[in-house]
């Protein structure tokens, strides 16, 4: 008996959904416990608490002590759903290899680089209003834009090396594929790198980041030791379908298109005096709207998830699209997906609920019905072809 359009047994099915289902319902918890506490410190006596211990200290010091208190404790309560999920639960069903010691070091690693970019950002904010009172959002709404493209550059060569140790791909004959892959493609690469993801999990993975000369494409380890040459070839055509369509840049437009569009719903909210006066603040000058500010953005993430999963699953799809006609093997195609799927535990048939929200990619299942009925049809003029 089999499920899923006849390409998954019905036991790998049922395997993936228990799996899955408790992830999920720790994700709802871990949001709900976000914006739950980050309402608090918005509007209770809790944060007027937390505020008072700046008291007395200059508006700038303030502002930058209870952002990082904020964001620290809204860390630190939300770290014992995380450890379940990203620890317990992979441990579980055997697919993380890390040391509780080396899942709390990363979850200081990342606090230590919100608290850096995220409490100087917030302090920003609050010192743009204090700077021009009737026009900071003119000023924090592109400051904020810019910084984000910054970030895009830099975050390849400064924050990934913090998370994973990333070397230049050895294998000769593995890379020289991989190189007349991406020249086929018309998709210049400068780098193939390699990440040690090996040390925290056994799913194969990888992806495409950075614009400009940061662009690389990053292997896990993994992969690199568990696939085939021609499984390889597959996941990398992926992501150069990626590269080819500029996904990336478009997102990074979008984000900073995203960031602009917070700012003015933060200045149109903050105008309201019955808002102002909830949350005991004086306005946007005043430090007390840290948590505003941040529950505000959780909020906005929230509802725009169903569109950003819908773009990102359409571009998936492209890039599924690209990687096929590139390779020319559709059944190397159906056999890495179902081999991906398995082995990385892939949802099989999520809630439709879960699927529209938050599924960034579409089902194995959808992937590998689409690559059939594409095996039927003439490729799209301009489409590269395998071997040319």
């Amino acid at each position: 008996m089999s499920c899923g359009k006849g390409l998954f047994e019905c036991e790998q099915v049922e395997r993936a959904r228990r799996y899955h289902r408790p992830l999920y319902v720790a994700a709802a918890g871990g949001i709900a416990l976000n914006l739950g506490i980050l309402a608090l410190l918005t509007f209770s006596v809790l944060g007027d608490h937390v505020y008072a211990s700046t008291s007395g200290w200059s508006w700038w010091a303030r502002g930058l002590a209870f952002s990082v208190l904020v964001l620290t404790l809204t860390a630190v309560v939300g770290w014992p759903i995380a450890f379940w999920a990203g620890y317990v639960h992979e441990h579980a069903w055997s697919l993380s290899t890390q040391s509780a010691g080396g899942w709390f070091l990363d979850r200081l690693k990342g606090l230590t680089l919100n608290l850096v970019l995220g409490a100087s950002a917030l302090l920003g904010v609050v010192a743009a209003a204090r700077a021009w009172p009737a026009l900071w959002p003119a000023v924090v709404a592109p400051a904020a834009a810019a910084a984000l493209l910054v970030l895009s550059f830099v975050a390849p060569l400064m924050l990934e090396p913090l998370f994973n140790r990333l070397t230049p791909l050895t294998d000769p004959e593995l890379s020289g594929s991989l190189r007349s892959l991406a020249d086929r493609a018309g998709v210049p690469v400068r780098r193939i790198l390699v990440a040690d993801a090996s040390r925290r999990t056994r799913k194969l993975n990888a992806y495409v980041s950075g614009l400009g000369r940061t662009r690389r494409i990053v292997l896990f380890d993994t992969l690199v030791a568990e696939a085939s040459t021609r499984e390889a070839q597959l996941v990398v055509a992926h992501e150069l379908g990626h590269r080819r369509a500029r996904h990336l840049a478009k997102a990074m437009l979008l984000s900073m298109i995203g960031t602009a569009a917070f700012v003015i719903v933060a200045w149109a909210l903050l105008g309201w005096p019955a808002l102002r006066q909830s949350m005991g603040s004086s306005g946007p000058a005043d430090p007390r709207i840290v948590p505003f500010l941040l529950l505000l953005g959780s909020a906005l993430s929230l509802l725009a998830s169903p569109l950003g999963a819908a773009l990102s699953r359409r571009w998936e799809r492209q890039a599924d699209a690209f990687s096929l006609a590139l390779t020319d093997e559709p059944e190397t195609f159906e056999s890495t997906h179902r081999r991906l799927a398995l082995s990385n535990l892939a949802d099989l048939n999520p809630p439709q609920i879960v699927y529209l929200a938050w599924f960034s990619h579409p089902t194995p299942t959808e992937r590998i019905t689409a690559a059939r009925r594409a095996a039927h049809r003439p490729s799209p003029p301009g489409t590269p072809v395998a071997g040319a």
